[in-house]
């Protein structure tokens, strides 16, 4: 499953959401998402070495988030701050200098993109990123969100679709084409 991305100093590998929660046996399961874990890291590694920044989003909830079922939202109970759940999976490597980003930290807002209230999109700037290339947890959700701001923020943005999940599988070919309109590449 290894991509074997060409990295250089202007990119950044936005790694999304690869947490306990959203991998198989947690609170709001992807199917197939520990499996990414040692591609990912290969891609760590890879991006490591060419000099690129490597940053990965968490979502960072408060206990009762407004998302929550029990709160009128969407989801089941997931990633509540310092919890099991909200870990990054065991198995990513996420070296010391990874540049950590949490989102829906706010009791009463809901954020799937890791631009969305983080300022990210401005830090990166200051670094001299010029291309986001992100992977991870889920596909149709929040790495589709994080793609289509870092192509807003005006970012060139590559998708890598291999070392990403969908909670629908069925919504993928929709997800490719929302990203290809909005002039993300999308790597298979």
């Amino acid at each position: 499953m290894s991509v074997n991305e060409h990295y250089d100093p202007h990119d950044a590998l936005l790694v999304v959401d690869m947490q306990n929660d959203f991998c198989e046996g947690g609170a709001l399961a992807v199917n197939g998402g520990a499996a990414l874990v040692p591609a990912i890291n290969a891609e760590i590694e890879a991006a490591r070495a060419a000099g690129a920044l490597v940053v990965a989003s968490r979502d960072w909830h408060p206990v009762d988030h407004a998302s929550f079922e029990h709160r009128g939202g969407p989801w089941p109970v997931h990633c509540v701050q310092d919890t099991e759940g909200a870990a990054f999976h065991p198995d990513l490597a996420l070296p010391t200098d990874t540049v950590r980003v949490s989102k829906a930290t706010a009791f009463d807002a809901d954020a799937y993109s890791a631009f969305d209230g983080t300022g990210l999109a401005g830090y990166l700037r200051e670094k001299g990123i010029e291309r986001v290339i992100v992977c991870g947890l889920a596909l149709d959700v929040c790495v589709k969100a994080t793609a289509l701001d870092a192509r807003r923020e005006g970012f060139e943005v590559r998708l890598l679709e291999a070392l990403s999940a969908a909670v629908d599988p069925d919504a993928v070919d929709d997800v490719r084409c929302e990203l290809t309109d909005a002039d993300v590449e999308v790597r298979p």
